[in-house]
């Protein structure tokens, strides 16, 4: 009896000791280790705590599997890098740029920067019907992340041949069903299996269309199973249902359908895993990225509750294999000596090289490769752009770049401004796209509010060759401006201190223009403009209450030179700028009878430096005429602010608009900004300027400092634009100017 007791007691206790722990391997044989890893955004940045746990306690990790940022993680992981490289990677990272596709202000062209800075919302608009974008981004940012992160096991088409052997997970969205991602090209698999629906598109692979696999299984251990592993370790970053108090984005709403499913499903897959990471990140979300410090540290302490289960794992594991790890880089190169392009009917092998900038043989980085692909997306021409790096039996570095033209070609852009001299204004823009060739754009700008215009472009892209461009725009204001502006007392002595100016400008022009880079272009044209300036507050002739100080067409010829390298055309942190504008004026009828030829020679130059959230900008410009003096509706108008540019209108801090006039103008300014946290901004600038008649001619330039001028402001970035309000003072004048601007200028 007594031996019986015996053993049911020490039945009892290797019980009581051993549940919920690894049973120990007593037949000598080499544990197979599985490791899943579950989706969860930046949650999933938990992921990287445990690895440096299971790192610690020796574990040696057989077979990667995961879903959505636990299948970024895990292919990071299973192509060779160690748990502290994941951490350096995902700490240096700006996930705000990577999730958002904002792509740098340097691969854009001119023309699609002015795009960028005019409008605040594009739709397409084909057949004149309004769509609407299947996700906020396109993942472009994120794939070229994971490709240059990837590179080293680029030819690995079989994911079972990396390092350590890997799959995901991804959804079948035309079919509902789930797909297993284990061959193809890494960066596409792991950019489908975290498609999040409607923040990033779906990812187009083998003719299925993928989207992030969390939609039905957030937590593959079932086909971890199936790769014959004999233990699971498995790191749960999946949100619990919350309450209607925290369901406060559509992103929440989103994650909260999702986890219906798949909370219910993870009571049984948690049954089927041998050690349970359950990191406590409730505090966090799946955009928690800004605090991914401390959800790596959430995924240490939550593995760190296993370690002895770990250990005990790493002491059964008793072959030791020399994995590869990915070594720290020492540069940046890239050589390539061919190009495959497929995928593309419309756009030219000419016109995608020239956008990548790559003319083979190629040596340059994969920095500036990245920017040259960034350049492509840019166009908005391509749905997807995909590409990876091969080495040939005979040592040829090759690229294989498949693309997917994108079917819009119609957009309808809008957006809304105000000012102090244009004021309240919307916009409503029509962009066509490949209108008459493959490679142009026609764009319709019209402006209603309380000034009526209208900006109509044309322009064909040749890329660095010469491209052809036209455009035909009219602005108007009426504006109250100080008598002597435009009436000096040898005219007309009257005891008015000011008179309502109706302004007019109506500029058609045709050009042609090359480009280097995306930071210099140069071009030439020719140019129509008709002017119309007058009064209705007085008459200088008897019997007629209107006074015309122009109403003529002028023909000149013009050329121009840009370079704009800053990274932000509002609040830029770096980069410089310079543009120069020369006009020669061989025409003109109307008003303008006594016409004698003229020029208008103008530029601008700055630059802008930064230290931490600390900017500045300094610039310096200014324009003269030459020849003919009796024609002056091209005289420099000095002050105001927050307009965009216009003929000769120049913005001046501490004056209200047109309160300084002359056929010569100087200016300098430095405007330094403070970034009190994300997109909001405390900024002061100076400047000073003379501005008056032949200012070169009597030496008047360099007399002294005839007008200054500061302002203080607080500037908020929106989707709209910028929203600024701007206190400004004149020690000239002692008068204080206020500024109010509301979005991007148009």
């Amino acid at each position: 009896m007594k031996p019986i007791i015996g053993i049911i007691l020490s039945l009892v206790f290797w019980v009581i000791t051993t549940q919920g722990s690894v049973a120990q391997n007593t037949d000598g044989k080499d544990l197979k280790v599985g490791l899943v890893l579950s989706g969860g955004g930046a949650k999933g940045l938990a992921h990287i705590g445990a690895l440096k746990v299971i790192e610690e306690a020796g574990v040696r990790i057989d077979y990667v599997g995961g879903t959505s940022m636990g299948a970024i993680v895990g292919a990071l992981y299973a192509s060779g890098y160690s748990a502290a490289q994941l951490d350096s990677i995902f700490r240096a990272v700006d996930f705000e740029v990577l999730i958002q596709d904002e792509l740098p202000r340097g691969a854009k062209t001119f023309y699609e920067k002015n795009d960028s800075e005019k409008y605040a919302i594009t739709l397409p608009f084909d057949s004149f019907k309004i769509a609407i974008p299947s996700a906020l981004s396109k993942g472009q940012n994120i794939y070229n992340l994971f490709s240059r992160l990837t590179e080293h096991v680029g030819k690995i088409k079989d994911f079972k041949n990396l390092p350590i052997p890997f799959f995901c997970m991804a959804t079948d969205v035309e079919k509902g069903t789930q797909v297993l991602l284990e061959s193809g090209y890494l960066p596409r698999a792991i950019t489908a299996s975290g498609a999040l629906p409607s923040v990033f598109s779906p990812v187009l692979i083998d003719g299925k269309l993928l989207i992030d696999g969390g939609v039905l299984n957030n937590y593959p251990v079932e086909e971890m199973l199936a790769k014959g592993v004999d233990i699971i370790i498995g790191v749960d970053v999946q949100d619990d249902l919350k309450s209607r108090e925290d369901l406060s984005s559509a992103i929440d709403i989103l994650v909260q359908l999702n986890n219906f499913r798949s909370i219910e499903a993870m009571k049984e897959k948690r049954q089927k895993t041998d050690v349970y990471i359950d990191p406590e990140i409730e505090d966090f979300t799946v955009v928690s990225f800004n605090q991914g410090s401390e959800i790596v540290a959430a995924g240490v302490k939550a593995a760190q509750l296993n370690m002895e289960e770990l250990v005990n794992i790493a002491k059964q594991q008793n072959i030791v294999i020399d994995r590869y790890r990915v070594p720290s880089r020492k540069n940046d190169s890239l050589q390539l000596d061919r190009v495959n392009i497929t995928g593309n009917d419309k756009y030219s092998r000419s016109y995608i090289l020239g956008k990548l900038k790559i003319k083979t043989p190629f040596k340059s980085t994969f920095t500036h490769f990245n920017q040259g692909v960034n350049n492509l997306m840019a166009t908005g021409n391509f749905q997807s752009i995909d590409y990876y790096f091969s080495i040939q039996d005979d040592s040829v570095r090759t690229l294989d770049l498949k693309i997917i033209e994108s079917p819009t070609k119609t957009l309808l852009r809008l957006g809304i401004h105000y000012d102090d001299l244009f004021r309240s204004a919307a916009l409503i823009n029509v962009t066509r796209k490949r209108l008459l060739i493959n490679n142009d754009v026609a764009s319709l700008d019209l402006i209603v509010g309380d000034n009526l215009r209208y900006n109509f472009d044309y322009y064909i892209d040749k890329g660095y060759y010469w491209s052809i461009g036209a455009r035909s725009n009219i602005f108007n204001f009426t504006e109250d401006v100080k008598k002597e502006v435009f009436i000096p007392d040898d005219i007309l002595n009257t005891t008015l201190n000011e008179i309502n100016i109706d302004f007019t400008e109506f500029t058609n022009q045709i050009y042609v223009q090359t480009l280097i880079g995306n930071f210099f272009n140069f071009g030439m044209g020719g140019e129509h403009k008709k002017m119309v300036q007058f009064s209705e507050t007085i008459g200088i002739e008897a019997d007629n209450n209107r006074t015309y100080f122009d109403d003529s067409d002028y023909l000149s010829v013009f050329a121009f030179l840009n370079i704009d390298t800053r990274d932000n055309i509002f609040y830029p942190n770096s980069g410089m700028f310079l543009n120069g504008d020369f006009h020669v004026y061989l025409q003109g009828y109307g008003v303008a009878s006594d016409f004698d030829e003229f020029s208008i020679a103008k530029g601008q130059i700055g630059g802008s430096f930064s230290f931490g959230n600390f900017s500045t900008t300094l610039s310096a410009e200014g324009g003269f005429k030459i020849g003919d003096k009796s024609t002056r509706s091209f005289d420099f108008f000095v002050g105001g602010y927050g307009f965009a540019t216009r003929g000769n209108i120049i913005q001046f801090y501490g004056y209200s608009t047109l309160s300084l006039r002359g056929n010569t103008y100087l200016k300098a300014a430095a405007h330094f900004d403070y970034e009190l946290f994300s997109k909001n901004h405390l900024f002061a600038v100076i400047n000073i300027a003379n501005v008056g008649d032949d200012l070169f001619l009597n030496r008047m330039w360099v007399d002294g400092i005839d007008y200054s001028g500061f302002g203080v402001g607080y500037g908020l970035e929106t989707f709209l634009g910028p929203i600024e309000l701007i206190y400004s003072h004149s020690p000239e004048t002692g008068v204080n100017e206020w500024y109010v601007t509301l979005g991007y200028r148009f």
